[in-house]
């Protein structure tokens, strides 16, 4: 099920690295809302606070969040997140999910390392979900913070999403089956 995992532990809720650096990055929305609309927190949301949050997002009072790490929100309240979506593999393994505060999802990217590439190309996890006509507007901080974490090759925006959505092409879909 796609609300739920079983393979739940400690090291599954510690921060990663990389992403406690980019939580110390300030995003240039722009003038317009032209540039990235995110912030990170600084620690992933607690289990009792996702899946309150799952439940409210679906009507669904049957599930659990235990297959989401929540990391960040864009100004709307929107959400991103890794998603369990891999059993047994690391976090930095999993894919970034963006989950809109009107009911709009995506696939962000395949991984954690993938995601700081579409990040340091300039887009947040909205832009890359919901805005296929987008641009690319790189960002020299976040190149260098990915260049330093990232545990894959430099890539487009475009093409590291589009990877991603073709690998999870069900995930929008699956999440509205678990709406009531």
């Amino acid at each position: 099920m796609m609300g739920t995992t079983t393979d739940v532990t400690a090291e599954d809720r510690r921060f990663p690295l990389a992403l406690a650096e980019v939580a110390r990055v300030e995003f240039d929305y722009g003038e317009e809302g032209e540039g990235v609309d995110f912030g990170l927190y600084e620690k992933f949301c607690s289990a009792e606070a996702t899946t309150d949050w799952l439940r409210q997002w679906t009507a669904n009072p049957e599930l659990d969040g235990d297959a989401y790490r929540v990391f960040g929100q864009d100004g709307n309240g929107g959400l991103a997140a890794l998603w369990l979506a891999r059993a047994g593999r690391p976090l930095s393994e999993q894919p970034v999910v963006f989950l809109g505060s009107e009911g709009e999802s995506g696939v962000v990217a395949g991984s954690l390392s993938d995601f700081l590439w579409v990040l340091a190309d300039g887009f947040g996890p909205k832009e890359a979900a919901l805005y296929e006509e987008r641009g690319s507007r790189p960002d020299v901080e976040l190149a260098e913070l990915a260049a330093r974490h990232a545990t894959t090759p430099r890539r487009p925006a475009r093409e590291i999403i589009a990877e991603a959505q073709t690998e999870f092409e069900t995930f929008s879909d699956d999440l509205d089956e678990l709406c009531r």
